[in-house]
């Protein structure tokens, strides 16, 4: 995810706000204003978005029945890349909110807690 489609679900997050607020763009109120009256955090659907993506490619990766992913996943399966500038990818948004390598991330995704323990760590940062 681009950092210009966090900005447009950010602000998706903050009209649906204001829509079930019933608060009109003349009012002016602010956003943290919003926030408070919703109780809810900032940031709380790319929030869910990660945690579900995270969550995803640790079931990839338990489950048997996803052998092709997994070799995907794994980079075990040969072919050419396309012309052009290389597309951002979804392993590549998984490594830059947990910080790990793609190695490391695809072998922590075995263990159920250490990978939890990421998954909580990803999502509230």
């Amino acid at each position: 995810m681009k950092v210009n489609m966090m900005n447009k679900l950010e602000a998706f997050e903050m009209w649906l706000y204001r829509r079930m607020l019933r608060i009109s763009w003349v009012q002016h109120i602010s956003n943290t204003e919003v926030l408070n009256r919703v109780g809810q955090g900032e940031g709380d659907l790319i929030k869910m978005i990660k945690k579900r993506k995270l969550e995803y490619l640790e079931h990839i990766m338990r489950g048997s029945r996803f052998r092709i992913m997994q070799l995907i996943l794994n980079r075990k399966i040969d072919g050419r890349r396309g012309i052009g500038r290389k597309k951002y990818s979804w392993l590549r948004n998984l490594r830059q909110w947990t910080r790990l390598s793609s190695d490391e991330l695809l072998h922590a995704a075995q263990d159920r807690e250490r990978y939890r323990q990421i998954v909580v760590e990803a999502t509230h940062a």
